[in-house]
Parts: C-alpha cells; structure tokens; sequence
C-alpha cells in the first residue's frame, strides 16, 4: 500500500513538471522513456527465453 502512495505521489509531481516543460521537451523525454523501457523489454523476454534468471 505504501508503495502504491509512493507511486502516485510519484506519478503527481511528473504530470505537475511535465505540465510547465516546453512541448519538445517532453516529447524528447517521452521517447527516450520509451526507447528505454522497449529496450528493457526486450531484455526481459530474451532472458527468459534462455531460461536464465538474473
């Protein structure tokens, strides 16, 4: 539960500062968040594929 408020309390002062960043700014930031987590992605499925947990 607590991490759940973390999360959210999180999530609130992202949305407040993206809300007062240039429009190219965040779209720069939203795609490497992307490109980041489509990356991690991809790691974790070929992980597990191997059958190797790390």
């Amino acid at each position: 539960m607590l991490f759940l408020v973390a999360a959210l309390l999180l999530l609130g002062v992202v949305l407040g500062t993206v809300a007062h960043a240039p429009l190219g700014f965040t779209v720069i930031a939203a795609a490497v968040i992307a490109v980041w987590l489509g990356i991690f992605g991809l790691r974790e499925r070929h992980s597990r594929r191997r059958g190797t947990s790390h």
